[in-house]
């Protein structure tokens, strides 16, 4: 540890010894931006350590044996040789997937323990002895078992071979991971995605990697991992915030939700584009150099037609257009013997007379501008719409009262993915080179389109659990999903073993997974955690909410008292009342106790979990026993059912 630090200072000394040598005040930014990015990668937080294990190498015919220790990032010493090998590297593989079985030339793999930073133990696994379970490390299980403060930490420790081959896999190929709770599904996607940025600096660097997760409070948990391995420059977005054309202020009713979410919204909105091109009534009369020319509507309605039938976004065919009217005065003049130049071209192009003409049949549109009209305009809506919705979906989507403007509007989560969808047919919009979506059970078709867009020239992965679908349009199978994202050849990897949830509270949620998923194998989990699961029915429930919450207090760790989100108010209330000091995730803070509504949880976990009236969770939507899955599956420690009500029934 001692030379690894060395080491690591020393590169950070050369590192902060890089003068701007840049011939101009462009490339001196450009210099200066890699060096603190290089001196922020350097820097060494003595409470992670520098390596956390090691292999050593069969000796070889042509060499001595050779030991490589695997951490975090790569140091090496003053002639370059390596200290601590990075563990992406292809040398690092070894480390996660060598068994007794097939030791890859791996004679000894040792795993080191720390605490706060310092050595504290370690083990050997001689992959040359009888079959070693990997599984049976204590170290590895006291890693996994460590109590979570603060937000998400990284798994480079303990990743697992079903979990290293698909971090590890090519960046051009599309998964779907269908991972159990607590089976690290998570943890693998933003591993993929520090992989990546590691094994393809070139292709990543401008593409660059977008994480998109379910809601903001999911995205702060997660927000730590990919700095804590090296890797800063990586974009993170709700589905929300990418849709970010309009401000969402508003609600819609379940069923107008479930019409806007269905894929046959993208052809209605594709429909009301399309329509606003009009066929030319006359010929367009233009100037070029002083001298007017005239463009035949012959001539007008075929490079309408023409350019209408190409493969270019609504808003580059309108300057597509412009420059063939200007081509057509062009090739008039230079029949009349002139010889006109592209900047006179340019001019025409731009005039007043050619983008008036242009905007007579193909005018100018706005992506919240198209969808206001859709939903305001019953004869736009209904041509629009003719033979994909029925009179009945188009009432649903038509707004009561018609707003006084578009941004008085008041849009909402599903108003602003129709706007994004318009915006694609508008203009292209930015793709990404890779791209992680987590919870992906949950995306309405019409979310699906819109994170394709992100991606169609890079490649995806696709994280969710489809037992834990949620919404109104949360899929039954992936095959579903990953036709909508555009992927629907995409290899879908299965992870069953839970490494975060203990066994009893797996085995007690897996009674609703016939209910929920049936088609799914139930979960296991490498932690037994006996006495994990308390379930307990009380007549004064405030009360005894009230002793547990302060029993969680001497623990250590984090607890979340999860529960309807009809009723956060009145527990706030009754704990406050008490003066038991908690904080409600989804305000903007966060503490050692949370109370935390169940519409939020997903994708969280806590240490210990009390789990408040069960039966309120089931009857507050249609997919409520599906709601229950995900709240049974956040503990890390512990849960603790407490309910008033009878349980909801699992059969």
């Amino acid at each position: 540890m001692i030379r690894s630090d060395e080491c690591l200072n020393q590169m950070r000394a050369v590192a902060e010894g890089v003068g701007d040598a840049g011939s101009d005040a462009w490339t001196s930014e450009v210099l200066g931006r890699y060096r603190a990015e290089r001196l922020e990668s350097l820097k060494r937080d003595r409470h992670v350590p520098p390596f956390f294990g090691r292999i050593d190498f069969d000796e070889r015919a042509d060499g001595p044996e050779e030991t490589f220790h695997v951490g975090r990032r790569h140091i090496r010493d003053e002639q370059g040789d390596p200290i601590v090998i990075d563990w992406r590297a292809p040398m690092s593989e070894a480390f996660y997937q060598a068994t007794s079985l097939e030791p890859r030339g791996v004679r000894r793999r040792r795993r080191f323990g720390f605490a706060d930073g310092a050595l504290t133990s370690y083990e050997d696994e001689n992959l040359q002895d009888a079959v070693i379970d990997p599984l049976t490390s204590q170290i590895l299980l006291s890693e996994i078992e460590r109590p979570r403060v603060g937000p998400m930490r990284d798994i480079v420790a303990t990743i697992q071979p079903d979990q290293d081959d698909i971090v590890r896999s090519a960046l051009d190929v599309d998964i779907c991971v269908q991972g159990a709770p607590g089976t690290g599904k998570t943890a693998v996607g933003l591993h993929r995605a520090a992989y990546l940025l590691y094994t393809y600096p070139d292709q990543l660097k401008q593409a660059k990697v977008l994480i998109v997760g379910p809601n903001t409070s999911f995205l702060s948990y997660i927000g730590a991992v990919l700095p804590a391995l090296g890797e800063f420059d990586v974009d993170q977005s709700s589905v929300e915030q990418i849709t970010d054309e309009v401000t969402i202020r508003g609600t819609d009713r379940p069923e107008a939700a479930r019409v806007k979410g269905e894929a046959r919204m993208a052809q209605v909105i594709a429909n009301a584009v399309r329509r606003k091109i009009t066929k030319p009534r006359e010929s367009v009369q233009l100037t070029m150099s002083g001298r007017k020319y005239r463009v035949s509507e012959h001539h007008f309605v075929r490079y309408v037609d023409d350019i209408r039938r190409s493969d270019v976004s609504y808003l580059a065919g309108r300057e597509r257009l412009s420059l063939a009217l200007a081509e057509d005065v062009r090739r008039q003049k230079e029949a009349g013997g002139g010889s006109p130049t592209d900047a006179e071209l340019r001019r025409t192009a731009r005039s007043r007379e050619a983008q008036a003409a242009v905007q007579a049949v193909w005018p100018l549109v706005t992506a919240p501008g198209l969808i206001f009209e859709l939903l305001t305009n019953p004869d736009t809506l209904a041509g629009a719409a003719h033979g994909i919705l029925d009179e009945n979906e188009i009432e649903l989507l038509l707004w009561d009262k018609t707003p006084a403007s578009v941004k008085r509007a008041r849009w909402s989560v599903a108003d602003a993915v129709l706007v994004d969808e318009a915006a694609g047919l508008l203009n292209r919009v930015r793709s990404y080179g890779h791209v992680i979506l987590d919870e992906a059970q949950d995306l309405s078709p019409m979310q699906c389109r819109c994170i394709a867009r992100r991606c169609v020239n890079g490649s995806l992965t696709v994280l969710g659990d489809i037992a834990q679908g949620t919404t109104d349009w949360a899929a039954t199978s992936w095959a579903q999903t990953l036709e909508h994202l555009g992927r629907p050849q995409a290899h879908v990897e299965p992870l069953t073993l839970g490494y975060r949830v203990p066994g009893e509270v797996i085995d007690f949620s897996n009674q609703l997974l016939p209910l929920i998923a049936p088609e799914l194998p139930p979960a296991s989990s490498v932690r037994p955690g006996h006495g994990s699961l308390r379930i307990e029915q009380a007549a004064d429930i405030e009360s005894r909410l009230a002793e547990l919450v302060i029993e969680s207090a001497g623990k250590e760790g984090t607890t979340a008292v999860i529960c309807a989100d009809a009723s956060v108010t009145s527990i706030v209330s009754n704990l406050a009342a008490r003066e038991i000091r908690i904080t409600v995730l989804g305000d903007g803070d966060t503490g050692l106790i949370d109370v935390v509504p169940c519409s939020i949880v997903k994708g969280l976990e806590f240490d210990h979990v009390i789990l408040v009236e069960p039966a309120d969770i089931v009857e507050a939507e249609d997919r409520g026993l599906n709601r229950l899955y995900v709240c049974l599956t956040r503990a890390v420690a512990d849960l603790h059912i407490l309910h008033r009500r009878p349980m909801p029934d699992f059969e």
